[in-house]
């Protein structure tokens, strides 16, 4: 399968989308055969469906929100108005996963990019801002049964509390960057792709 995949994708898109990416040729093809073993159907694209099927994503809690914040990236960069990923964008949102070269500067992975998607998974009605209804909905889904309501509310609280300069009563994207100073984003939101 690793040669008939490779054969679908030319030479020149390959090229282009290691250029874009830092992905290298290798890794285009092997995320090509995912892509595809994803696209049961072999529409071309993948949709929510697609995504939620993957047995590590249906089994985080937090699995709902990853997709939901690939589609809104997607949607973001105006590549995306259908709720459909077709195989270069499938690439350009896993780019953001790479680990960041201090060599080489990708435009598509830098810790920017890794924020606004982790802030992407917190801002459930996408109006550029977390509420603390909001942040509560993410935390339950993260520790469910394992804190009491009263817990949750004090954490949500103490943490709009924390993050919120201008005390607006929500967190910006702004916001949320300075509130993550401190934390290993890079590290933390990294994937090693095998070569």
């Amino acid at each position: 399968m690793g040669n008939s995949s490779s054969l679908m994708l030319r030479d020149e898109e390959i090229d282009e989308i290691m250029n874009e990416t830092e992905f290298n040729r290798n890794q285009i093809v092997r995320l090509y055969s995912r892509f595809l073993s994803l696209d049961k159907k072999g529409q071309g694209y993948l949709s929510r469906d697609d995504f939620l099927n993957v047995p590590e994503l249906a089994v985080n809690p937090l699995g709902d929100r990853i997709v939901d914040a690939f589609f809104t990236l997607a949607s973001s960069n105006g590549d995306n108005e259908e709720q459909q990923l077709n195989f270069r964008q499938f690439v350009r949102i896993l780019a953001h996963f790479q680990p960041i070269s201090r060599v080489k500067k990708n435009a598509l992975n830098s810790r920017k990019d890794k924020l606004l998607f982790a802030f992407k998974m917190y801002d459930l009605n996408k109006n550029d801002y977390i509420t603390r209804e909001e942040f509560k909905v993410i935390l339950n889904s993260m520790v469910g049964a394992n804190i009491t309501s009263d817990q949750l509310d004090k954490i949500a609280d103490r943490t709009i509390e924390e993050a919120d300069a201008d005390r607006d009563g929500k967190i910006s994207f702004e916001e949320f960057c300075r509130a993550m100073e401190k934390t290993d984003i890079e590290e933390k939101m990294s994937i090693r792709f095998l070569n």
